[in-house]
C-alpha cells in the first residue's frame, strides 16, 4: 500500500495538479480556497513551473487561456464571486475549444454572503458557468482522496474532450485534512495538433479564437461540439452507490452532504427502513443511468443539499417524476446534520412516499 500523508482537501488539489503535469498556476486569493495558490507560490518556482497572482480574477482565467492555447496544461482556482467573475473567460475558453482545469472551493452566497460551506454554485457549474450554449465536465469530490484524484481525472478529461473541467468543491473539503494517497499513475499525454506552437514553417498556421461572425458558421460548431458533449454524456458519468440493493427509499447528495448522509442511511437502516444513497460524482454529466435502474422501486428521493434546491432538478429530470423527490438542507453556511437527514428519512418512510 502506498504511503499517505496528511493534506488539507486544498493543498491535495495543488499537489495533484502538479503531479499531472501542470506547470502553470494562475490564480487570485479568496477565501476558502487560498490554500491552493499559497501551495502553488511555493511549489511552482522549485519545479520549473509558473505562479502568478494575477490583479484580478478576470486576468487570471485570461491567461489560462493564453497558456491552454500552446497546449499546456493549466489550472485556476477560486471561490464562488471569484468564478462569477472568471465567468467571460470561462465562455471564451468554451468557444475555443481549450482544456483547462478550474476550481471552484465554494462559499455561501449570493453577493459577497460568507466564508462557510456551500453547495450553491451547482446550477452556475452545471449549467455553462457563463454566457452562451456550452458544458463544462464537473467533478464532485466528497473526500480529500477525491480531491487529489478527480484533480487528476478533471485534466485528463479535460484534455481528452477538449473543454474546461471544473472541480466543484465545497468549503469543507478544502479546508479539512485527510491521510491521502498520492500515487497516481502518469497521464498518457494527447497529442494537441490544434496547439499555437510555432510553425518552424513546418505546417500551417494554427488560430485560437471563439468569434464567428458568420452565423452559419458558428451554428456549425455550436452542434459540432453538443455531439461531443453526447459522447461525455454516454461514456464518463461516474457515481457511487450505498446500500441501494434492496432500496425503497433513495438519497441523493454530492460532496460533504453525501458524507453526512452516508451516517443517516446506516442509522435508518439499524431502524429498519431500505433506504440507500446515490453520489454523483460527475454532476455534469449528470449519471441519469444510476436513476434510471431505480424506477419503479424507489417510493421517494431525497436530495440533500447545501442550497436552496438546485441539483433536486437533475434528480427529478433523471428519475422522470417516477416517485416524488423531496428536499433536505441548510444553506448560509451550515451544513445538514445526520439527524436532519434521518428524520427527513424517516418522514419519507411514514409517508410511503405519497405525493
Amino acid at each position: 500500500m502506498a504511503d499517505k500523508v496528511l493534506m488539507k482537501g486544498n493543498e491535495a488539489i495543488a499537489e495533484a495538479a502538479i503531479l499531472a503535469g501542470c506547470r502553470h498556476y494562475f490564480g487570485y486569493p479568496i477565501t476558502p480556497q487560498t490554500e491552493i495558490a499559497a501551495y502553488m507560490a511555493k511549489k511552482m518556482p522549485k519545479i520549473g513551473g509558473t505562479f502568478l497572482q494575477a490583479e484580478s480574477e478576470i486576468a487570471a482565467i485570461n491567461m489560462v487561456y493564453g497558456v491552454s492555447s500552446t497546449g499546456k496544461r493549466v489550472m485556476t482556482s477560486s471561490s464562488s464571486p471569484g468564478i462569477s467573475l472568471k465567468g467571460e473567460g470561462l465562455s471564451y475558453l468554451a468557444g475555443a475549444d481549450l482544456p483547462a482545469l478550474v476550481v471552484n472551493v465554494q462559499r455561501g452566497g449570493p453577493g459577497l454572503g460568507g466564508i462557510q460551506p456551500s453547495q450553491s454554485d451547482y446550477f452556475q457549474a452545471t449549467r455553462g458557468g457563463a454566457h452562451g450554449d456550452f458544458k463544462m465536465i464537473v467533478l464532485a469530490p466528497h473526500s480529500v482522496q477525491e480531491m487529489a484524484e478527480l484533480t487528476v481525472k478533471g485534466f485528463d478529461l479535460a484534455d481528452k474532450y477538449r473543454m474546461t473541467a471544473m472541480i466543484l468543491a465545497d468549503g469543507t473539503m478544502g479546508q479539512m485534512m485527510e491521510p491521502v494517497s498520492l500515487d497516481f499513475a502518469a497521464s498518457e499525454p494527447v497529442a494537441k495538433p490544434w496547439a499555437t506552437t510555432g510553425t518552424k514553417m513546418e505546417r500551417e498556421h494554427n488560430i485560437v479564437n471563439s468569434l464567428f461572425l458568420q452565423p452559419d458558421e458558428l451554428e456549425k460548431v455550436n452542434f459540432e461540439r453538443y455531439e461531443r458533449y453526447k459522447v461525455i454524456e454516454e461514456n464518463e458519468a461516474m457515481y457511487e452507490e450505498y446500500m441501494m440493493e434492496d432500496a425503497e427509499y433513495c438519497v441523493v447528495a454530492f460532496g460533504i452532504a453525501a458524507r453526512v448522509s452516508k451516517n443517516a442511511v446506516a442509522e435508518a437502516r439499524k431502524k429498519g427502513i431500505k433506504v440507500g444513497l446515490i453520489r454523483p460524482i460527475t454532476l455534469w454529466p449528470f449519471p441519469t443511468a444510476a436513476f434510471a435502474k431505480t424506477m419503479g422501486k424507489i417510493k421517494e428521493y431525497i436530495s440533500v443539499e447545501l442550497s436552496m434546491g438546485q441539483m433536486i432538478e437533475d434528480v427529478r429530470l433523471a428519475t422522470e417524476c417516477s416517485a416524488p423527490v423531496t428536499l433536505c438542507n441548510r444553506v448560509g453556511g451550515m451544513i445538514p446534520s445526520p439527524e436532519q437527514v434521518l428524520a427527513a428519512i424517516e418522514t419519507a418512510a411514514k409517508n410511503g412516499g405519497a405525493k
